[in-house]
Order: C-alpha cells, then structure tokens, then sequence
C-alpha cells in the first residue's frame, strides 16, 4: 500500500490510519551550502560542514551537511506530512539511525516512511503505538539517512 495522503491529510488521522506496511512518501526540502554552514557552525562545526576549502580536500571532496541538520529536516518534513495534527502524544526514542551518504549543498530531500508495526497500548486504551522506518532520499531516490522511531498517537474516538 503506497500513498502520498493515506487516510487523508495528516490533521485528520488518528492510531487507526497508520496499519502495518503503509506507505507514506512526501515533502521537498532544498539543502543549500549557506544553511549548511549557518547550522554547523552553531552545532556542528567540523570542517566537513563549515570550510568549502578545506571540506575540498576531505573524504567527502566538497561541504556536506551535518548528519544533525539532515536530522532536524528529516523532523520537519515528518511534522508536516505524516504526525497527526490532533493525535501526536509524543515519541520514546528511535533505534537505528544511519547516515547512508552525504547530503550536499543543492539536494532536495523528501521522506518515506513505511509503518512497520502498531501495537495498541494495554495500560492505556486511548492510545497506541506506532513503529516505522523513515528513509530521507535526496532528489535521485538515493536514501541518505534512514532511523526506526516509535509515535504515540491517540486512538480515535478517544477522549
């Protein structure tokens, strides 16, 4: 099951709308060399991301984007295409984060996310759990980083 609105925009879903082997694919973000360079020297400052010059001569050949930042726009993309507006209660963490290939100054950045598993909460019957894999690909399909987070989201018709 593939789909870009899978039961509807995201402010309408609830714990229901996320099943077992949905598919999500959504977003466009540009990545380019000045917001690289503003968030790695702020909280990243290795050369890789913040000295064209010297990030030249490096392993990657040219400025690369902190796998943070790559992070922080995968969350973005996330917030606005896929958490539910009204039944987001929060996350307990991700497993697996990987950082497959560099994201350069140019790429353009979209999301898929697949739902691996949804497990209603036995304590609290208002809410379930919900386990997926995130892949960020850039604008060859190529995917750049990939993680295994876990959402709470409200069941519907609960209060």
């Amino acid at each position: 099951m593939t789909t870009t609105d899978f039961a509807g925009p995201a402010e309408d879903r609830y714990f229901e709308d996320y099943p077992p082997g949905a598919v999500f694919e959504f977003g466009e973000i540009r990545v380019t060399d000045a917001e690289i360079i503003e968030f790695a020297s702020r909280y990243d400052p290795q050369y890789l991301h913040v000295d064209r010059e010297a990030a030249a001569g490096g392993p990657f050949g040219g400025l690369i984007a902190s796998g943070w930042q790559t992070v922080a726009l995968m969350m973005r993309l996330l917030v606005d295409g896929f958490l539910p507006k009204a039944a987001s209660l929060g996350s307990p963490g991700i497993d697996e984060l990987r950082w497959l290939k560099p994201v350069r100054p140019g790429d353009v950045l979209h999301i898929r996310v697949t739902v691996l598993d949804a497990t209603p909460s036995r304590s609290r019957p208002d809410r379930g759990v919900v386990r997926t894999l995130v892949e960020v690909l850039n604008q060859d399909r190529d995917v750049v980083m990939s993680l295994k987070p876990m959402n709470i989201f409200r069941r519907r018709g609960q209060p």
